[in-house]
């Protein structure tokens, strides 16, 4: 069976739903909001939550980098604005200082290897690689130097890239997350069928991460055998920045955890019995023995 060990969680089959809540760049620069919407986390039952580094000279594109938008600090160029969402080591260290005062586990999805290494001095318990890293083989393999176990999403991603990714990583201490990475994403462009597949290929644990805006297929996700949901949250879904409107409210992020460990219990072990609530209904209700 196969399963990965994050902190003191054990994930994969036969194991609860590792709950992740991506708060991401949805803290908008400020850490009031960060520490806002850890306690979401925390409240709904979340398993950890989940920022975003990058170093913005490193991410930006050359051609993106002189662009002009209008931002709540005015109109910069993206660049200035991707440091302005971007947190640094006052920040982190606040925010590790805070999840432990909290009880919740912390870690980053790291888009560069400065980001890496930088997230290293907290000791973080695994690394997420994004969906749009996957074919970045020296970061994968930097991440992989580390030692803790890698989740990788595989939106915008083929087989045939998938396959290599893995190879490069290796498959010991490896969750795969299923995704389409569109913001919102369409149902109909979920494909959620695509879960079983991934387990019976690549038989490592498989999750699912959404960008949808409802809860039904996150839930279906872990009927079909997720062992990981991760799903963006958010204080407002009017709230500026480009992933809030993928995200959960708190309100939708508790309902989401209460529905998946419903769900989980509703599973059962597969095998057909009759219940004894059951033989009271089969003697007033039967005909035939």
């Amino acid at each position: 069976m196969a399963e990965v060990r994050i902190q003191n969680r054990l994930v994969g089959d036969g194991h609860p739903c590792f709950v992740v809540a991506e708060i991401g760049i949805n803290h908008n620069g400020d850490i009031d909001i960060a520490k806002k919407l850890i306690d979401v986390a925390k409240t709904a039952g979340c398993d950890t939550v989940k920022f975003q580094k990058r170093t913005p000279e490193l991410c930006v594109p050359s051609e993106q980098r002189n662009k002009m938008r209008d931002t709540p600090w005015g109109y910069i160029t993206y660049l200035e604005y991707r440091h302005k969402v971007e947190f640094g080591q006052a920040e982190y260290a606040e925010i590790d200082r805070y999840c432990q005062s909290k009880g919740i586990v912390w870690y980053a999805s790291c888009w560069d290897e400065s980001s890496v290494d930088f997230m290293d001095q907290f000791g973080v318990p695994c690394y997420k690689i994004a969906s749009a890293s996957l074919t970045d083989n020296n970061l994968l393999r930097h991440t992989r130097s580390k030692g803790q176990p890698i989740i990788l999403s595989t939106g915008m991603s083929t087989l045939d890239q998938m396959d290599q990714a893995v190879a490069t990583i290796g498959t010991n201490d490896l969750i795969l997350l299923h995704s389409c990475s569109t913001y919102p994403a369409n149902y109909e462009d979920l494909n959620l069928m695509v879960i079983p597949m991934l387990r019976e290929r690549y038989d490592v644990p498989i999750g699912y991460s959404g960008h949808e805006t409802g809860l039904p297929s996150s839930v279906a996700a872990v009927a079909l055998g997720a062992c990981v949901v991760e799903r963006h949250i958010t204080l407002d879904r009017s709230m500026w920045g480009s992933d809030q409107a993928a995200s959960l409210e708190p309100n939708g992020i508790i309902r989401l955890v209460r529905d998946i460990r419903l769900v989980e219990k509703a599973m059962g072990d597969g095998i057909k019995r009759v219940l004894e609530g059951e033989i009271a209904l089969i003697q007033r209700l039967r005909r035939v023995g």
